[in-house]
């Protein structure tokens, strides 16, 4: 039994898959299983994943990177699961050095580590707001995503336990997933940037547009499941009416003045 399972979701990436795949296969950790689920792709990526004996490969209709994580997830045997997107590398010891983390500190469930962020081929520095926090970070993590799932490495039953990736959000699925999680438990740092994540190119969830929507509906969510502390509630309600208000303003720039008018109404339900 592999220690840990390694999940690559992938949809027509085979111009980069390769690269990602790799650098799981040159891991100095080696007790672990690489998982890959094509979501559905219509260019190589089966030619790719074919010419790869070593991994499990796995085709399902396209249904988002949220089904494709949680279906690697259902495959895994692993007692840990760690995700890679597609477009992402990791360092040689970026396994070994997360495995580490967990042995010397056998009570925690779940970690991250560092970064190294290149754009369009350019390495560029994160700005302040976005240095990752160690330890129960749920406050900061209501504004925007500070946890990578390239970066992340938590056990099987904890993320049967928060309840995998919410399939219905076509992005923010992470910082959904991050919130869920981050409320009741602690969410640990490793400082060492073992992860180069790469960005600008066209295909990124990232880049579609009314992210702010989605990450109201994971805050609704949080806030309707009941179980935040007094102080995580009143965080959490009070990065509810902001982005509200945000969201609000730009759908009447657009001329969406109904879609404007029900985010009011949704900030002052929680006034």
């Amino acid at each position: 039994m592999p220690l840990v399972s390694v999940i690559i979701p992938t949809f027509n990436r085979g111009w980069i898959l390769k690269e990602a795949i790799d650098s799981v296969l040159s891991q100095s950790f080696y007790h672990y299983e690489l998982i890959v689920v094509d979501d559905g792709s219509t260019d190589n990526t089966r030619e790719i994943l074919a010419s790869y004996p070593r991994i499990i490969a796995v085709t399902q209709e396209n249904r988002g990177v949220s089904a494709a994580r949680n279906k690697g997830a259902e495959l895994s045997t692993g007692k840990f699961i760690a995700f890679l997107d597609s477009d992402d590398l990791w360092l040689p010891r970026k396994l070994e050095y997360q495995v580490n983390f967990f042995k010397k500190n056998p009570f925690a469930r779940i970690c991250q580590t560092e970064e190294i962020w290149i754009k369009n081929g350019t390495r560029i520095n994160p700005k302040k707001r976005h240095k990752k926090p160690s330890g129960m970070i749920f406050e900061k993590c209501l504004e925007l995503c500070l946890v990578s799932p390239s970066s992340v490495m938590m056990t099987r039953e904890l993320f049967y336990e928060a309840g995998g990736f919410d399939e219905s959000l076509p992005a923010c699925e992470d910082y959904d997933l991050w919130l869920r999680i981050s409320y009741k438990n602690p969410i640990y740092l490793v400082k060492e940037p073992l992860v180069i994540k790469r960005g600008g190119h066209e295909d990124q969830l990232s880049r579609l547009p009314c992210l702010d929507k989605y990450r109201i509906k994971s805050l609704l969510k949080i806030l309707e499941s009941q179980e935040l502390s007094s102080n995580q509630y009143e965080a959490a309600v009070k990065m509810l009416k902001v982005k509200c208000t945000i969201y609000a303003s730009g759908c009447e720039k657009r001329g969406r003045l109904a879609e404007a008018r029900y985010y009011q109404s949704l900030a002052r339900r929680y006034s």
